[in-house]
């Protein structure tokens, strides 16, 4: 770890060698260290970079041109942030945050899926992108109150207000029960060796068509984090001497066009390549400080994007300055940086800045949580608790009221059995159960002004007496009862055709040979079998292809249930194959790949079932 005599030349705040805290920095300091005045500062001459982190380095560089020009910028009376009026309306996220990490590029390498049910990347030396999923699941969770900073923030206040009163309903929301909203691999092509704004800008908006948000409404509380791959230097942030920036697609100097509404982005480096100067082992020794910087960076973006969504909309200060800069590497006065205990791990986070902190604003690392007062009640009828069999489909219909007339609502649901789905717009679950177990659901209605209710329910799913194949829609997130051999096999989770996972035979990148998923069983009861294919292949059926055998082990023949195929992009597919009772079969699923370096092909399979 720095101690607090290396990093008192670098910080806002200085420390002596024993951390006894100096008089805070005045003021027109704190503000001439993010003055667009000073060459140092890395948004200097690119305005778009808000919310920049500077590097310890650079941080050093600013504070000491800062010192030296006192009268660079007017002396302040107050570092505290105010309410910049909004842009397009938007000033803060107020709905439930909706954070989608996007990691853009082929060198990201194979995906798997760890035990946690996080997306794992070949390509990913020091484990960044687990580490970011399991902090942005935790962040809203156990009650935590780092995330309580952010929601004495507000908008539905006059411009250059200071204060959010309590009558406000429109404060920032408590994450609550997590941010992740989902994890997209971009591995189409390679991500540049040097992205500019415009690139990483158009990344995002492909990223909201990718996830299905292609509405002003579905982005309204979203944001993007394009991450780029380790050995790339995204906006030449080594260079420029900075860790990571925000800002949305309208902005001027991003100038890219969006049909989904507006777009919030973050640029966040691959910054364990740069070590120490990006935050690694700034709270924790050895290994266990590695991902420090990570955390701290990118928690630092987070939280000035939901309190400034479309810059400079939100809140800054004179200066130009966000929550997040006040307090960048801080380790005192003010709360420091330090390590935040979530549900889903420990993570190192800086703190960020309150207007109503100890006698006046200061850095705080933890906040009582703000709600919304009088504002829409929605509540969602309890259908109690259902039952279901394998292999027979189902449809329910949820019901809401909400307490402000002229409400449309957006459902979800967390906890489905295998197989069935929820409706978005009509809050119709439907589908056919793939496997048999006790399952526990929360719906969710959320309305227009982002209200929300909630009811909880079981959902009981028997075995059908004939379907003998268990986890076939491959919902412990692992091959459990499969077999796998050949170039490549992993666990998805996004593009599934039911449930929360889905098994890919193939790899994203070129593999060589045949990758194969299979099982042995014994057909009880059930007449035949069922199973469904996804096929990515931009080639020709003569290099590259899907197929399918069964074969009867009780009369020792084989039989090829699906045909070689090739087609660039298949959808998903329905096979159904006659099995004889009391038969051993075994079901060979595979996908062939020529490892020709321009058209990678893969097979998703899904939902597998005897009926």
């Amino acid at each position: 770890m720095l101690t607090a005599a290396t990093l008192a030349i670098g910080l806002q705040y200085s420390v002596t060698a024993t951390a006894t805290p100096r008089p805070r920095a005045s003021a027109s300091l704190l503000a001439r260290m993010y003055s667009t005045a000073d060459p140092y500062l890395p948004s200097h001459g690119h305005a778009y970079r808000h919310g920049v982190v500077p590097t310890l380095g650079q941080l050093a560089k600013m504070r000491s041109w800062a010192l030296a020009h006192p009268h660079a910028v007017p002396a302040l009376s107050s570092s505290d942030l105010s309410y910049g009026g909004g842009i397009d309306g938007i000033g803060v996220t107020t709905g439930a945050e909706k954070v989608y990490l996007v990691f853009y590029g082929s060198q990201w390498g194979t995906q798997s899926t760890n035990s946690q049910g996080d997306v794992t990347l070949s390509g990913d030396p020091s484990g960044m992108a687990p580490d970011l999923q399991q902090l942005f699941k935790g962040l809203g969770t156990g009650s935590e109150t780092w995330s309580g900073v952010m929601t004495q923030y507000c908008q539905g206040v006059a411009t250059g207000t200071q204060t959010c009163p309590a009558s406000n309903q429109y404060h920032v929301a408590y994450p609550t029960g997590g941010a992740l909203a989902g994890v997209w691999v971009d591995e189409s092509s390679a991500s540049p060796s040097q992205a500019t704004p415009a690139q990483l800008g158009t990344e995002a908006v492909n990223a909201a068509a990718h996830f299905g948000n292609k509405t002003a409404a579905a982005n309204r509380n979203a944001q993007y984090d394009i991450i780029s791959p380790h050995g790339t230097d995204p906006d030449r942030y080594q260079q420029q001497g900075f860790c990571a920036w925000h800002d949305w697609n309208g902005d001027s100097y991003v100038g890219v066009s969006s049909p989904y509404g507006d777009i919030a982005f973050t640029n966040m480096p691959y910054v364990t390549d740069a070590g120490a100067s990006c935050g690694e082992n700034f709270i924790n020794y050895g290994s266990a400080g590695l991902l420090d910087g990570v955390s701290i960076v990118n928690g630092h973006e987070y939280a000035e994007t939901i309190t400034d969504q479309n810059p400079a909309g939100g809140w800054t200060n004179a200066s130009g300055s966000e929550n997040g800069d006040l307090c960048a590497w801080n380790t005192g006065p003010g709360a420091p940086a330090a390590n935040l205990s979530l549900t889903t791990g420990t993570f190192a986070m800086q703190s960020t800045w309150g207007n109503d902190g100890a006698g006046g604003g200061d850095c705080e690392f933890s906040h009582p949580i703000v709600t919304n007062p009088s504002g829409n009640t929605v509540t969602v009828a309890n259908p109690g608790n259902q039952t279901g069999t394998v292999g027979t489909a189902v449809s329910l219909q949820l019901h809401a009221t909400d307490s402000q007339s002229g409400q449309t609502f957006t459902w979800s649901a967390a906890g489905l059995p295998g197989g069935l789905s929820i409706n978005s717009s009509s809050g119709l679950i439907s589908g056919t159960p793939t496997g048999s177990g006790t399952f526990t659901v929360t719906v969710t209605a959320t309305d227009t002004t982002s209200a929300k209710g909630s009811a909880s329910f079981s959902w009981t799913i028997g075995g059908s007496g004939s379907n003998v194949i268990t986890n076939g829609g491959f919902e412990t997130g692992t091959f459990s009862g499969w077999t796998r051999s050949g170039a490549a096999t992993a666990i998805v989770s996004s593009g599934q055709h039911s449930g929360s996972y889905a098994a890919r035979a193939g790899s994203t990148s070129p593999s060589n040979g045949s990758s194969n998923i299979a099982r042995t069983f014994t057909a009880s009861g059930g007449t035949t079998l069922t199973f469904w294919y996804n096929v990515t292949c931009p080639d020709t059926v003569t290099y590259d292809w899907a197929t399918a055998t069964l074969k009867d082990n009780t009369t020792n023949s084989t039989k090829t249930i699906l045909a070689r195929t090739c087609v660039s992009s298949s959808g998903w597919k329905q096979v159904n194959a006659t099995l004889t009772a009391g038969h051993s079969y075994t079901l060979t699923l595979t996908s062939h790949d020529d490892s020709y370096p321009t058209d990678p092909t893969y097979t998703l399979f899904d939902d597998v079932s005897t009926h």
